[in-house]
């Protein structure tokens, strides 16, 4: 059994119940929100998952999402009826990880949670398999530290999310290769590529730069090489 502890925000209480039932089944500590404020009062580093629903009152979940990361590097999950490729957008845009739309099936949430976790405790260095290594990858003014993955730019600390570290981290550690968005999107999230997965590496890639580049509408770093991918030279 599992001590993780997950945030259900949804102004829904039948929904909350449901997810409430199915997340504890599984091992977990659930607490809930009734909306997206009532979810910024209670984002804390204790929560290691976060499940929003977008369509809220008072705050809606694209909102309280951009004010957890102020908070949090937790994982985000988007668990909504809205399922049109710009909410995908929008939801990625705002700092979420992922996105299940409703109706969704019993295997599908705990997949995806559990994926996320996972992959959330192997970047905190939670995971007890986690590979060390001992020097620091330095690039340009960045400096990467694979032991306790944390970032420097000109020698300040930079939040990164789970992704977007490992985006990073893949794209310095292997200079001058190209990566498809198909080989990034495969090599990080550990699924089989789908077409709609390019819009998720494009806002990804975007929010990254905008944290490391001097001017992200004209990266240095993280360079796009039209019609074939991305790569750091």
């Amino acid at each position: 059994m599992t001590n993780n502890k997950i945030l259900i925000v949804d102004d829904n209480p039948e929904i909350r119940e449901v997810l409430n039932v199915l997340l504890s089944s599984e091992g977990y500590e659930v607490i809930e929100a009734k909306d997206g404020q009532e979810a910024i009062d209670k984002a804390n580093e204790d929560i290691d998952l976060y499940i929003l629903d977008i369509m809220m009152p008072i705050v809606n979940g694209y909102q309280a999402c951009v004010e957890i990361r102020k908070k949090s590097n937790a994982p985000i999950l988007f668990l909504t009826a809205k399922g049109q490729e710009s909410d995908k957008t929008l939801g990625f845009s705002s700092g979420g990880d992922d996105y299940l739309s409703k109706p969704f099936s019993y295997n599908e949430l705990t997949t995806r949670v559990k994926a996320l976790l996972r992959r959330y405790y192997v970047y905190q260095g939670k995971a007890e398999h986690q590979e060390k290594q001992d020097d620091n990858i330095v690039y340009e003014n960045i400096v990467i530290n694979p032991n306790n993955e944390t970032v420097l730019l000109d020698g300040k600390p930079v939040e990164l999310t789970y992704l977007e570290y490992q985006i990073l981290y893949l794209l310095v550690s292997n200079r001058k290769r190209i990566f498809s968005t198909q080989a990034l999107y495969e090599s990080i999230w550990n699924e089989p590529y789908y077409y709609s997965a390019n819009n998720t590496i494009m806002v990804h890639i975007r929010n990254l730069r905008k944290k490391i580049e001097a001017d992200p509408q004209n990266p240095k770093i993280i360079k796009t090489i039209w019609g074939k991918g991305y790569r750091c030279d």
